[in-house]
């Protein structure tokens, strides 16, 4: 594993952490770096139960990751309606969902491919 590819799971790591921590509800990270065509290294994924919750998951997300590397996402998508909210750290993406958006598009199995990491760091 090079230095990229570890700070890329850092990274997922350390946002599932504070999706967890701020009661975000069934985290999930994605490794894809073995699933041909993905579209990045690690989906984290999660639910939120209103679009207050779900802002607020990606609020925290984004101040936490900030503070701790400095990085801003490339790009964030969705964030007015907060149905899902896309936060695009290149190697890392972020998708936090209301439970009912993230139930109609199964991104979980859509990208079943990926090995399921526990979102706790080594």
């Amino acid at each position: 594993m090079n230095n990229k590819e570890k700070e890329s799971e850092i990274l997922a790591r350390l946002v599932a952490q504070t999706l967890d921590t701020k009661k975000g509800e069934d985290v999930k990270v994605l490794d894809l770096r073995k699933v041909h065509g993905a579209p990045a290294e690690f989906f984290v994924i999660a639910s939120g139960n209103v679009p207050s919750h779900v802002s607020a998951l990606s609020d925290a997300v984004f101040e936490t990751v900030k503070k701790a590397t400095g990085l801003n996402p490339h790009k964030i998508e969705g964030y007015n309606n907060a149905e899902w909210i896309l936060m695009d750290y290149f190697d890392v993406v972020v998708h936090i969902f209301q439970r009912d958006k993230r139930a109609f598009f199964r991104l979980d199995e859509l990208w079943s491919d990926g090995e399921e990491l526990t979102p706790t760091t080594k």
